[in-house]
């Protein structure tokens, strides 16, 4: 799926749920930071869409931009041995992005278990992701971002992102 295609397949599914959402065009951005910078929100409110390899499943995790991975954490809750991020490869392979353009979606937007950390929303309830591209932005409330993608939640961010 290309870049345009993810944002108006993105943009569809959350009017069908009912949310209202902000979108916000930019300069290319390759870090969480550079993306808070361009949408003019905390790095905080920034949603870090992570493609993991756990054990043989790949599932997408969402956490705060200002945290990292905890994964002791993930292996911990699901039960797994062996964790590790998908490669640009993989990534591109499944869902034709690239690192930084995931957007924070699983089924039926993208073919992936999605899981959040429950820290999402909790300072600010305000979400704001890259939509497909390195190009687009949405933003809106945690609240609504949860009650449309639907994740499991458990704590899986540390501080230090």
């Amino acid at each position: 799926m290309n870049e345009a295609t993810m944002l108006e397949v993105i943009r569809q599914f959350l009017k069908h749920a009912g949310a209202t959402f902000r979108e916000v065009e930019h300069a290319p951005t390759f870090t969480s930071e550079e993306s808070a910078a361009a949408r003019g929100e905390p790095l905080f409110v920034g949603a870090k869409a992570l493609l993991l390899r756990t054990d043989d499943t790949l599932r997408l995790f969402v956490l705060p931009a200002d945290e990292k991975l905890n994964s002791t954490a993930v292996k911990r809750e699901l039960g797994v041995k062996k964790i590790r991020f998908a490669s640009r490869e993989e990534l591109w392979e499944l869902t034709g992005l690239v690192p930084g353009s995931v957007p924070p979606f699983g089924e039926p937007i993208l073919p992936f278990e999605l899981f959040a950390d429950t820290t999402i929303g909790q300072r600010e309830d305000r979400v704001a992701f890259n939509a497909g591209s390195l190009t687009h932005s949405l933003v809106m409330t945690a609240t609504a971002w949860k009650a449309a993608a639907n994740p499991r939640c458990f704590r899986f961010g540390q501080s230090g992102g």
